[in-house]
């Protein structure tokens, strides 16, 4: 086709015909339809926080592939001295078990390996893989009744980070940024940082999606900062570009944006202009966020030698501590490789060598600074671990399937009780007996120690209003201090 003729094919082009003869019903139409989204976007900021926050801002340790429970912080001594017998009827009740074990012939109850011991003056109990978390016993608040309905990876991470088994809702993060915002402008309001364990078991993926914003504005959705020369990517210009070039070239993208946004209406072009502006700001920021060189050495000594190479869990707690310093709303980390379906003991060793040293700092850090009195930190994974082997049962050697009926995470901060133990399990480790927590009940006690209300901070999308916790969820006011 000649030049000529282009102009004219493109005006007479049914497709383009009917898209521009819609902007003047279309907006219209948008602005009915989304009318109650764009309250939705603006109501946070006018009417939150709900109630007086205990929690400026969260770092969440999040451990991808299942911690065992039994191995780490729920002591069970009835398991030796019922070793290698049949997981009772009585206790397993009819439910249900993976694809993994569900053909075994035999469930035979396992006993940790490792031996246990009390610490602090909590009396706290915790294995021996864990000294240093044990060290900070008085400053924990053990929850040992979570519980989901998941029993897979990918709905258990899901569920637990966006309040529904199924991809494409907001993830806590997010809903924390778009209901509070954030109190530094030239960082974002949500960092997402990654490590992978020196286990040489299963690896379970992670998606972006676990940090998504889902149908909120992508200004919420988290950032990652990698391990590396470069933290984000395409954050520094390219070679031969100026910083004058670059900003002449994102001022003419905002000027097109602002002219397409006026004629559509879409919300997303101003979020991809807002995001632009970040990405200027954090030219600045980032490298001094990630410059480790004024640390002391006593800090490096706290956290292990680890935290010197980026991208180690060590490394992306002690960026944690900075973020927090630098008053980032929400930080979420992710170590994968908790998922021991067969040489538990080899394995776990190893994780808890990656993680136990810098959790515990991080704590102790935060603490020194005064900062843990208003960061709340949560640790733990997306479901439990069996009470029986999986596989072959050996003296030295063994695995444990996923178990969602029990497991245990902790969390430590602004807020909650210090050296303080919630809920139990019974004497095998299978079932909750008291004071069970759902996945949403925790979201909504952390929203609550964020100073939002979870049942009334919402979005409209497709019809209806949306929260991170569903219909479902309620503060767990026992554990608060």
């Amino acid at each position: 086709m000649n030049v000529p003729n282009q102009k004219l094919a493109w005006t007479i082009n049914r497709r383009l015909f009917l898209q521009q003869a819609g902007f003047g019903l279309g907006a219209a139409a948008f602005h009915a339809l989304a009318s109650d989204d764009l309250i939705a976007v603006e109501n946070p900021k006018n009417t939150l926080p709900h109630h007086a926050p205990k929690a400026k801002r969260v770092i969440y340790l999040c451990q991808s592939g299942a911690p065992s429970q039994l191995d780490l912080f729920d002591y069970k001594p009835e398991l030796t001295q019922r070793q290698g017998q049949q997981l009772p009827e009585s206790i397993r009740q009819g439910q249900r078990l993976t694809g993994m074990t569900s053909e075994q012939s035999k469930w035979l109850l396992t006993p940790s390996k490792f031996a246990f011991k009390q610490r602090g003056d909590s009396h706290q109990w915790f294995s021996e893989l864990v000294p240093h978390i044990s060290s900070v016993a008085d400053d924990l608040c053990m929850i040992h009744s979570m519980h989901t309905e998941a029993i897979n990876h990918d709905p258990a991470i899901t569920y637990i980070q966006t309040g529904h088994q199924q991809s494409g809702r907001p993830c806590i993060g997010s809903w924390a940024a778009y209901g509070l915002g954030s109190e530094n402008q030239n960082l974002p309001a949500f960092v997402v940082l990654l490590s992978r364990g020196r286990s040489q078991g299963n690896q379970q993926p992670l998606y972006d999606r676990l940090w998504g914003s889902g149908f909120l504005s992508s200004v919420n959705q988290g950032v990652k900062l990698r391990g590396g020369a470069d933290p984000v990517l395409y954050l520094n210009n390219p070679p031969g570009i100026s910083k004058a070039s670059r900003e002449r070239m994102l001022k003419g993208v905002n000027q097109l944006n602002s002219i397409r946004s006026q004629q559509n209406g879409d919300p997303e072009i101003e979020a991809r202009s807002a995001q632009y502006e970040m990405a200027g700001r954090m030219q600045m920021s980032v490298p001094e966020l990630t410059d480790l060189s004024n640390e002391p050495e006593s800090v490096f000594k706290l956290y292990g030698d680890d935290a010197r190479r980026p991208g180690s869990y060590a490394y992306n707690c002690l960026m944690a501590r900075r973020l927090a310093e630098r008053n980032v709303r929400f930080i979420q980390l992710y170590h994968r490789g908790w998922d021991q379906h067969s040489h538990l003991p080899r394995d776990l060793q190893l994780q808890c060598k990656d993680t136990d040293q810098a959790s515990a700092a991080l704590v102790k850090d935060l603490k020194q600074r005064g900062l843990l009195e208003d960061t709340l930190v949560v640790w733990g994974g997306e479901f439990g671990r069996t009470s029986y082997c999986q596989g072959e049962l050996t003296a030295d050697d063994y695995g444990r399937d996923h178990h969602p009926r029990c497991y245990t995470i902790w969390l430590a901060g602004a807020g909650v009780k210090s050296g303080f133990r919630y809920g139990e399990t019974d004497d095998l480790g299978y079932n909750v007996v008291q004071d069970g927590v759902h996945v949403h009940d925790l979201n909504a006690t952390i929203m609550h120690l964020l100073g939002i209300d979870h049942r009334r901070l919402t979005y409209r999308h497709l019809g209806r209003d949306f929260r991170l916790t569903d219909i479902h969820g309620d503060v767990v006011k026992s554990i608060l201090a």
